[in-house]
């Protein structure tokens, strides 16, 4: 009877202790469970973040292509004007003078003010104002870039034509088909008009430079078809209407070798001349561009 009472107890005991080592290895497992679902999720959250960072550098890297491509078809769009060159062509030994700053290019070409509208009837006629796209068509791009301020002239061919020569009173760079125009220019001047001959000087012509106030069109000057001049070391007043009586006297002389007077553009600017595209096109027929 005393055995069996024991018995009871004791079942009872070892049920306990095994629902204690039950409990203990369920509670370790479930803590084993947890602790590798959140490493696998730190795993993840790490995982995601270095993807999120190769996306980020990939976006960096398409946005640099984008802009390389820009920059590209820029280039390709300036270079398509050019002429395709053999052969470099060693460029000779010029000196680039730099127009007077408030000496200013103007497209286009009206009536002057009431004060020269009479004495400008008689000019450019039958001259032609070059633009750029005949500028580019005939010579090509004097260089790659432009700014503000005069830069040397890079295109091979174009140096080529390149001349710094002393002219009459002058000593000028330009290209050698205008350097002989003016020189035969210079000459009539001395021989008819001597004091306004020894009278002159110049305010600059070779300069590869934008158009002052334009973001993309390019000065004549910078393919050497155009000359500032003045009157003993005196520029002639811009925008004003009228013109120094000496430069009326030359500006006869510039038309009839077919070169354009400035002052007939829309605003004034008489000291400025530069060959026509007549003239032009017809050196280019006779292969002298």
């Amino acid at each position: 009877m005393r055995q069996g009472a024991l018995i009871g107890p004791v079942i009872v005991a070892i049920g306990l202790v095994i629902a204690a080592v039950a409990f203990a290895v369920v509670g370790a497992l479930l803590e084993t469970a947890d602790g590798s679902a959140e490493l696998r999720l730190n795993r993840n959250e790490a995982e995601l973040a270095r993807q999120r960072s190769d996306i980020e550098a990939l976006r960096a890297e398409l946005r640099d292509a984008r802009i390389e491509i820009d920059r590209l078809s820029e280039e390709l769009a300036m270079q398509a004007a050019q002429p395709r060159f053999a052969a470099p062509v060693a460029a000779p030994d010029v000196t680039v003078l730099a127009p007077d700053l408030s000496a200013q290019d103007h497209g286009g070409v009206t009536q002057m003010t009431e004060v020269m509208r009479l004495a400008s009837a008689r000019f450019n006629t039958g001259i032609s104002q070059p633009g750029n796209r005949v500028m580019l068509e005939i010579l090509g791009q004097p260089r790659d870039s432009y700014s503000d301020d005069c830069q040397p002239v890079t295109q091979p061919k174009l140096q080529s034509l390149l001349e710094t020569r002393q002219v009459g009173p002058v000593r000028v760079t330009m290209i050698k088909p205008a350097l002989d125009s003016l020189e035969r220019i210079m000459t009539r001047l001395q021989q008819t008009e001597p004091e306004i001959h020894d009278a002159l000087g110049t305010a600059g012509a070779l300069c590869a430079r934008l158009i002052r106030g334009s973001r993309t069109a390019v000065s004549n000057h910078s393919w050497g078809t155009a000359i500032d001049l003045k009157l003993e070391d005196q520029l002639d007043a811009f925008a004003d209407g009228g013109t120094q009586f000496g430069l009326l006297l030359l500006a006869e002389l510039f038309n009839e070798e077919g070169w354009f007077w400035g002052a007939t553009y829309s605003r004034e600017d008489s000291m400025h001349f530069e060959v026509g595209v007549e003239t032009l096109r017809q050196w280019q027929a006779e292969g002298r561009l």
